[in-house]
């Protein structure tokens, strides 16, 4: 049984606050995480710039400035005011997730869609597939059936524009990332750890690239220009060589 968790709640400078539940990799504060957005969301009030949601915490960004001038009936100041309102947050959803197995049925906390996404594990698409099978003692197809057979929850989107940081990967596939990076191009599927995720611009990037995407997960021109946001539910599908379009809508 895990220990109950103890958030802490701290400025970010004077114009952010947040709420952590704990520095590391877990379903169950993901969808706890996912929750306190949710309420925050629900809750909002002006001066509100964004709230962003990572493995295990929820920060709030805000203009000081709007938020002391709706907020003159708390002494404590504005930071007092949102600490209490990030406690309350957490009081309303700390039994979120407890006991829900991550992308089962009625999805997670966020109300997150699902997507099916293809990916080409063959050839110059999947540089590190190879190396992957290797090290791991299976052959390629192996590594692509695990990889695809699993539905992925969102935890966060970060490090490039729709970057998303999806898990778990099974247990099998887990290994670690490379020393240094190399040049990865935009739709690459790469696997770190007991996480998956897609390069949606041509970047460096340490992760095992075992597929791409044909799928686009940035548009600036789209509203919003990621495709993907935590809390969705995302199931990849192999493609072959000549199924790869330049580059989907």
């Amino acid at each position: 049984m895990k220990p109950p968790v103890n958030p802490s709640i701290f400025p970010l400078g004077d114009s952010a606050i947040t709420i952590d539940l704990g520095n590391h990799v877990d379903d169950q504060l993901n969808r706890k995480a996912l929750a306190l957005r949710d309420w925050l969301q629900a809750h909002r009030f002006p001066g509100v710039i964004d709230i962003i949601v990572a493995y295990s915490s929820v920060s709030v960004f805000y203009d000081p400035m709007i938020v002391r001038s709706g907020k003159g009936d708390c002494p404590g100041g504005v930071s007092f005011c949102l600490r209490q309102l990030l406690q309350e947050a957490w009081e309303a959803v700390g039994e979120v997730g407890e006991n829900e197995p991550a992308g089962g049925e009625g999805g997670v906390p966020g109300g997150g869609h699902f997507f099916r996404i293809p990916v080409c594990y063959e050839g110059e698409y999947a540089p590190d597939l190879e190396w992957v099978a290797g090290e791991k003692g299976m052959s390629p197809e192996e590594v692509i059936r695990l990889h695809h057979s699993v539905i992925y929850q969102v935890y966060m989107i970060g490090f490039l524009p729709g970057f998303p940081y999806m898990g778990r990967t099974d247990t099998r596939l887990e290994v670690p990332r490379k020393e240094r990076p190399v040049p990865v191009m935009g739709g690459g599927v790469g696997i770190a750890g007991v996480q998956t995720g897609i390069y949606p611009l041509n970047s460096p990037g340490g992760w095992q690239i075992i597929g791409r995407t044909p799928t686009r997960l940035f548009s600036p021109e789209n509203d919003p220009p990621v495709h993907l946001q935590a809390g969705d539910r995302v199931q990849f599908y192999p493609i072959s060589r000549e199924e790869f379009p330049v580059r989907l809508p």
